[in-house]
């Protein structure tokens, strides 16, 4: 039993525990995700009624603004963000800015009129659901939408059927069914992830081998500058020099051929030439850094970026608005690998 009297044996317990504490941290983004102002825009292209004068779109953006989608913590779930206009609204989720969109078309109110008439014209609604920004987050906002839109049809339900009441007036067959959902809600994909593109999440899943071939990379390098001896600061620098040219011409190695590859395994990249030089981009600007730390701290910086990526991968596969406050200002924020994937996420 000489191995019990080792004290590293015997605190061993406290370490597995301790190991499991930290590593078990990186499971909290993905536990309950709820979201936090999640921009969503709203257009009111309504054109109204003049006799009588009434605007239902204004009415339903005011209610809609109004209604309570809140956390069970009391945040808002929902940022709506009126625009002006439907072209408006596709260019900002073209440009990332809203995960969706509810656009109200111009005969809203002349439509909502003739379901009071023997021949109802049900209206519509359009909902503009952008896949290709986060796959959860957009599928959150698409809920919260439905739930919006369902809210609304309830109340124009109600209030179309004390109307009939009080005018003593009887449903036609027509009118009954259209009565029973009086908007009609249009749901369409911008942008859409597409069936080779690990549901959006192949910028994530091209992060981890570029990161790791940066990592090997410099670990060879500072094992074979180790080995050398310098005489002076001038054959210092000069190594530097050669590891900075070196590095460039490894980046776009590695950037070309990634993109290759990646295309080989079936991720689709329609800008071959525009994403393999931002992968040869991001190579060379995580080499410098891993390199900068490594002539620091030696060997030892290796554990700081394979953490780095272990915690990061969750976070950076998640939407900033469906992360707490916490994790989305002080450790998201400054991800140096949250730019690649940002933009990656463009690129594919």
């Amino acid at each position: 039993m000489s191995l019990l009297k080792n004290k590293l044996i015997v605190t061993l317990p406290i370490i597995v525990i301790a190991v499991i504490f930290i590593f078990s941290l990186a499971m909290i983004p993905s536990i309950n995700p709820a979201p936090h102002n999640l921009p969503i825009a709203i257009v009111n292209e309504d054109q109204g009624l003049t006799a009588p004068k009434v605007n239902i779109g204004e009415t339903i953006v005011s209610d809609i603004q109004s209604e309570i989608l809140a956390n069970s913590d009391g945040n808002s779930a929902i940022k709506w963000i009126e625009v002006g206009s439907e072209v408006e609204a596709k260019s900002g989720l073209d440009n990332q800015d809203y995960y969706a969109a509810l656009v109200i078309p111009k005969d809203f109110s002349e439509r909502q009129a003739s379901l009071m008439t023997l021949d109802p014209s049900s209206p519509r609604m359009q909902m503009y659901i952008n896949q290709g920004m986060n796959a959860s987050a957009s599928s959150v906002a698409g809920q919260m939408l439905n739930h919006a839109v369902d809210a609304i049809n309830k109340k124009l339900c109600a209030e179309l059927l004390e109307a009939i009441d009080q005018k003593g007036a009887m449903l036609s067959t027509k009118q009954a069914a259209a009565l029973a959902s009086p908007i009609v809600s249009e749901i369409i994909n911008v942008n859409a992830t597409g069936t080779h593109s690990a549901n959006g999440n192949s910028p994530v899943l091209m992060l981890q081998p570029l990161w790791m071939a940066c990592l090997i990379g410099n670990v060879i390098f500072l094992l074979v500058k180790n080995k050398q001896n310098y005489v002076n600061r001038n054959d210092r620098l000069w190594a530097n020099i050669v590891q900075f040219l070196w590095g460039a011409i490894i980046a776009l190695a590695a950037g070309f051929s990634f993109t290759w590859f990646a295309g080989r395994w079936g991720v689709h990249t329609p800008h071959f030439t525009d994403t393999a030089l931002f992968l040869a981009i991001a190579y060379l600007a995580f080499f410098l850094m891993i390199a900068a730390v490594f002539s620091w701290i030696g060997l030892k910086g290796m554990i700081i970026f394979v953490l780095l990526l272990f915690f990061g991968a969750p976070f950076l596969s998640s939407a900033p608005e469906l992360l707490s406050l916490f994790y989305r200002d002080w450790i998201l924020s400054w991800l140096p690998m949250r730019f690649m994937v940002e933009s990656v996420l463009s690129a594919v």
